[in-house]
């Protein structure tokens, strides 16, 4: 392989991707079309004595080192450009022990991945909304999804982690082993270390639930949207929701309600029926449906390579000043293809301490994601500043506090409102497990002298 991979121990099992090979320039590529980065090296590794190899090849180098699990990432986290990207979707091993009600997997593995593996036994760990995002980067900033007023965040339900620390130290993080590790790496994100492994604990669900889409036609958003506002107050925990602005087919604008219920099936219509009645409905989807063709429902719209850009915040309430402006600004959107969601979270998700875990913000009910989409990369700069220009409005109407998981790749000034009171904690961690900041192609926690 040459200079370049020079140092890389023999006994590396992967494939190595030089710029100029046949595959480099697939191999490079990420979810996000916006991101284009030219690593050195990608390393494709297919267990953990490769990653430990890659890590330290990097470190002695003094190379800019990036970890990529599915992808996903919307900032582009999982490259970069002239360091080496230490490519883990090939370690995709998953084991489901029933009876012990846990699931542990490697980073590689996808929540479609995981999904099939755990509803073979009717069990289901709680995940995102997007079946081809990656497991890792969802469960270390936290984990919002469709069962998380049922048993709460992903990273509510981890029970421990097998961690590759910058030092190249193989660690296990549990509530018994080393448990300020364990408390930081739920919602820390990348900062402290390369997770090689997942145990997760598992709740009933499935194999259907009562999950789709109620649309309403646009002249009604105002009212839908205020409707949803009160339904929410007293939302029961089986079931959650987001109203979601879209264009319908890619043309008319409309107000989706998007939800999922997850209880016992004779409890379903008293607990989402409501949501059938916020308006006159264009079409109700609403009902029976396998739990992992639910998790994959919104693939389609969010296809690998086109491009993204987004914004969020939470939110305390939903106040009719909020609701005015994301009516006036999603009518301006410059592409059909993008979206508004306002995300409900409630039930379990918000009974945990803010200080049990890095994962903070339990308190506010609401999270906001404005999600630019376009195509063209000629359409960059009218998409980004709609986006921008949308922001600046709705932030003065925020809680002050931002989920890790939807920050951009611009937004390293906001590290501070994701992790709140948590983060002198955090920071005290990241200097114990990282004093040279290794780990930095993140939403990256500081350490004065960095």
């Amino acid at each position: 392989m040459g200079e370049t991979t020079r140092g890389i121990p023999e006994r590396f099992k992967g494939a190595l991707v030089l710029p100029g090979d046949t595959a480099y320039e697939a191999a490079r590529r990420v979810w996000n079309g916006r991101v284009n980065r030219r690593p050195a090296l990608i390393a494709r590794c297919l267990d953990g004595d490769d990653v430990r190899s890659g890590l330290l090849f990097a470190r002695e180098r003094g190379l800019q080192l990036a970890i990529r699990g599915g992808g996903h990432s919307c900032a582009g986290f999982g490259t970069c450009d002239g360091g080496v990207v230490l490519d883990l979707s090939r370690m995709r091993s998953i084991r489901v022990d029933p009876t012990s009600r846990l699931a542990t997997a490697e980073p590689g593995v996808t929540w479609a991945e995981l999904d099939h593996a755990t509803q073979v036994y009717g069990w289901a760990v709680p995940g995102g909304t997007d079946s081809e995002v990656g497991i890792a980067g969802l469960t270390l900033g936290g984990g919002n999804g469709w069962l998380m007023g049922l048993h709460g965040a992903t990273c509510d339900n981890l029970v421990q982690a097998t961690v590759l620390t910058a030092d190249g130290q193989l660690l296990i993080a549990s509530a018994e082993e080393n448990p300020e590790l364990f408390w930081a790496i739920r919602g820390g994100g990348g900062n402290f270390g390369i997770a090689l492994e997942f145990q997760y604990r598992l709740h009933p669900v499935g194999p259907q639930v009562i999950a789709g889409a109620v649309t309403y036609p646009w002249n009604d958003g105002k009212a839908v949207l205020t409707r949803f506002r009160d339904w929410t107050l007293t939302a029961p925990d089986a079931v959650t929701a987001f109203a979601c602005l879209i264009s319908e087919k890619g043309q008319e604008p409309a107000i989706a309600i998007a939800a999922c219920y997850a209880g016992p099936p004779e409890s379903a219509e008293p607990c989402v029926g409501g949501l059938r009645h916020l308006g006159s409905p264009i079409s109700d989807e609403l009902g029976p449906m396998r739990y992992v063709d639910w998790q994959s429902q919104f693939d389609a719209a969010r296809p690998f390579g086109r491009h993204c850009a987004m914004r969020s915040h939470f939110m305390n309430t939903l106040t009719d000043t909020l609701i005015e402006i994301l009516i006036e600004e999603f009518e301006r959107a410059p592409s059909r293809l993008s979206a508004v969601i306002v995300e409900h979270c409630h039930g379990a998700i918000c009974r945990v301490e803010h200080a049990a875990m890095a994962f903070p913000h339990r308190g506010s009910p609401y999270h906001f994601e404005i999600l630019a989409f376009w195509d063209d990369e000629a359409d960059t700069n009218i998409n980004e500043g709609w986006l921008r220009g949308f922001y600046e409005r709705t932030s003065p109407l925020g809680s002050g506090e931002v989920y890790v998981n939807s920050l951009d790749n611009d937004e390293a000034g906001r590290v501070a409102e994701a992790y709140g009171p948590n983060l002198v904690r955090l920071k005290q961690l990241k200097a114990r497990y990282d004093p040279d900041n290794v780990f930095r192609i993140n939403h990256n926690i500081p350490v004065d002298g960095f």
